[in-house]
């Protein structure tokens, strides 16, 4: 009968070693890099983040935009405005005016 081969036994303090070098390896291919896992899901929100921002200012340019169509082309806006915001008035109508003291 052959003689059977001896088992070698790796001494504890180097199987500890080859388990923390073989943990810091899966940490690096996880984590490490320039962009690791935590990177990436920061990006996610921070992109999510700027989908918002960039939905909500479309809106408020498409919303301007219709605005000014409306100034340029509405008659019923354009007199709306000239009379708010110039003290206009229509035809041959009046304006009263009324003028009093400063009270101090």
């Amino acid at each position: 009968m052959p003689p059977k081969a001896a088992k070698s036994k790796r001494p504890p303090h180097v199987v500890a070693v080859l388990a923390a070098v073989a943990l810091g390896v899966g940490w690096f291919a996880v984590q490490g890099g320039e962009y690791g896992t935590s990177d990436l899901l920061r990006q996610h929100r921070r992109m999510a983040v700027l989908r918002h921002e960039v939905d909500s200012l479309q809106r408020q340019v498409d919303s301007l935009a219709r605005w000014k169509r409306a100034i340029e082309t509405d008659p019923v806006v354009q007199e709306r405005l000239a009379r708010e915001e110039f003290g206009m008035v229509k035809g041959d109508k009046e304006m009263l005016y009324r003028f009093a003291e400063d009270r101090r």
